[in-house]
């Protein structure tokens, strides 16, 4: 007779498992606890911005396991430096804010919105947190980190002066481009609130009849032919000077240079940035020119001394030729590219 041989496998062990779902249990419990704490203590805030201490730090980032299921981006700030203008603190906390509150608005219905509780918006005060700052290496201000799901303090992103040189619209496409997450549009407060809009629209009915009188007996400024040529020049340097563009892209007038945070960078080499101070100087060297061409064809030519109208021309063309030369000069410093001048081939 035959005998059949039956296999029999053995049990899994099941404590492992359990374990294993026990573990994974608690640590998403955890971090649920962490978002959910978070996510108070940024209710708590008037613009939604957490602020850190060391212990908060070491709670949130370093003890917290990873990956974690949020990213903080965190401002690092001083109050005692907040004197000092050239830094322009405030006004970035200021942004900073007004990012965070852009944010928590577009993204508040987590039914429709992904990036809901997926970022937290977070400072650090230096006198209160020293440790903090030694942890993350920060050792000059301004300074704007941001701290992935799977990254440590050193492993953390620095957003550099260029990101935030334009304040929140900056900060926003930094935020955008490497969490991919939406922050979505930036909600400013409108310029003048309510009450302002209706005193001044009082005062301008107030003011009405004696305009109008004024403008009947031609006696405002508009009639003076001297606030015409003031304005024609304001126009012309605002043109020239990329003031529009320092006003769309709210370009800072200087930054403060990093590697020596007593110094202040004026203009910045590469194409991809204009700071206002450059923009108003090589605004002046074009007016000058302007002004220069306008007395010559307009003023000069009324002078009857043939040698005094060829030593008020030979200045010009000096001047001129300096003004341009110093304008060629900047833009092959910020570019790279020079302007070649080129005799024409008949002459050689």
């Amino acid at each position: 007779m035959r005998k059949t041989l039956t296999l029999t496998m053995s049990p899994i062990p099941e404590l492992p498992l359990l374990l294993i779902s026990a573990l994974l249990s608690l640590t998403a419990a955890a971090q649920s606890d962490l978002v959910s704490e978070l996510q108070s203590l940024q209710s708590r805030s008037k613009s939604g911005v957490i602020r850190l201490t060391d212990q908060s730090v070491s709670r949130f980032l370093t003890s917290a396991p990873t990956p974690r299921p949020f990213s903080l981006l965190i401002f690092f700030d001083a109050a005692k430096l907040h004197e000092k203008p050239e830094l322009h603190l405030t006004d970035l906390r200021r942004e900073f804010g007004l990012v965070a509150e852009s944010f928590i608005s577009n993204n508040a219905d987590p039914a429709t919105s992904r990036s809901h509780s997926k970022l937290f918006f977070c400072d650090v005060e230096f006198q209160d947190s020293q440790s903090s700052f030694a942890q993350f290496g920060v050792n000059s201000l301004p300074h704007i980190r941001l701290v992935g799901p799977g990254q440590n303090p050193k492993e953390s992103l620095q957003m550099e002066q260029g990101d935030f040189a334009r304040l929140a619209e900056s900060m926003s496409e930094f935020i955008e481009s490497k969490t991919k997450l939406t922050v979505g549009p930036i909600h400013r407060p409108p310029m003048f609130s309510r009450n302002q809009i209706i005193l001044a629209v009082m005062a301008w009915l107030i003011w009405t009849p004696f305009i109008v009188k004024k403008v009947i007996t031609g006696k405002t400024l508009l009639h003076d032919p001297r606030v015409w040529l003031s304005g024609a020049v304001f126009v012309y340097f605002f043109s020239v000077s990329g003031a529009m563009h320092n006003i769309i892209r709210k370009m800072p007038m200087f930054l403060v240079d990093r590697n020596d945070p007593s110094k202040l960078v004026f203009f910045y080499q590469g194409s991809g940035m204009q700071l206002g101070t450059e923009g108003f100087a090589v605004g002046f060297l074009y007016t000058i020119v302007g002004l220069l061409l306008a007395f010559l064809t307009r003023v000069l030519v009324k002078v009857r001394n043939v040698n005094a109208q060829r030593v008020v021309m030979l200045v010009a063309l000096v001047v001129s030729f300096w003004a341009v030369k110093k304008v060629v000069s900047l833009d092959n410093w910020k570019t790279g590219y020079g302007i070649h001048a080129f005799w024409p081939t008949s002459w050689s």
